[in-house]
């Protein structure tokens, strides 16, 4: 069986990282390339930027940001934010992304997931879906960050996704955004146990558990956060050796040394 993953998620708007609440994205936290020097240190699994800025402008400055990531980052790096061509992917990929993730143009254009896997392989598309619970109690997919409604239900998306070629799922709450309440348990298991590829949860974590959770109750195959990590102290050392003692097999670092838990009622 494949180890969980831990991922951390960038939100890069106009040139800064911002942290999230419900997809407004305020309080600018710092620069990417600071922000990754200090995960590759924490031995977090995967990092995944997307390009939130609601402005459209020249792409130069966000290229030229995931190139210097790349250099320093010898995790895998998924990239996602306006990518509308297969010559999108292939500008990012020339500029050291790992993997390419795909959101509102896979909605309105879902042929585009096919064509990028057929070019680059399935591993390498993921697509992330961003779902708001419905007076009904089930999950609707929203485009656009967040702003409009498409009327497709999270899990019946996440399987066309898979049938189209996607590798993975990116799947974020904009309910729990932000809110350190945890995932929505409901949404992630309801994806997961749609599809047979690899679901990361998004949305919410606001303490360790939470991460146990995703995958524990919500049958993830790998959990994301944001806000937490945006300041040193929340390392993902403390993350993993959290997850470590709750059962949760997470790939340890070459320098971790097993002890007795050290984080049983830790909150963030």
């Amino acid at each position: 069986m494949l180890k969980k993953r831990l991922i951390v998620c960038l939100l890069w708007n106009n040139g800064v990282i911002v942290q999230s609440v419900h997809f407004r994205h305020t309080n600018a936290v710092g620069n990417a390339l600071t922000a990754v020097d200090f995960f590759h240190t924490w031995t977090v699994d995967e990092i995944i930027v997307l390009d939130v800025s609601r402005i459209e402008a020249d792409r130069s400055n966000f290229y030229q940001m995931i190139r210097e990531l790349s250099r320093r980052c010898f995790i895998p790096l998924t990239v996602g934010g306006k990518i509308k061509t297969v010559e999108d992917m292939r500008e990012l990929f020339r500029n050291g992304a790992d993997k390419i993730a795909i959101n509102t143009e896979a909605v309105r254009n879902p042929n585009l997931i096919t064509e990028g896997a057929h070019m680059y392989g399935g591993q390498a598309i993921v697509v992330s879906i961003d779902a708001k619970k419905t007076e009904e109690q089930t999950h609707e997919v929203c485009i656009q960050n967040g702003s409009a409604a498409t009327g497709l239900l999270a899990p019946e998306w996440a399987k066309t996704a898979e049938e189209r070629g996607a590798g993975e799922i990116f799947l974020t709450s904009i309910d729990c955004d932000g809110s350190l309440q945890g995932y929505d348990i409901a949404l992630v298991r309801s994806v997961s146990e749609a599809v047979h590829i690899p679901v990361i949860a998004s949305g919410g974590v606001g303490e360790w558990q939470h991460f146990v959770d995703g995958i524990m109750q919500g049958k993830a195959d790998a959990v994301s956060a944001a806000n937490i990590f945006h300041f040193s102290e929340q390392s993902t050392r403390k993350a993993k050796d959290y997850m470590l003692s709750h059962g949760i097999d997470v790939r340890k670092p070459a320098y971790y040394t097993v002890q007795t838990p050290r984080y049983p009622e830790y909150k963030v």
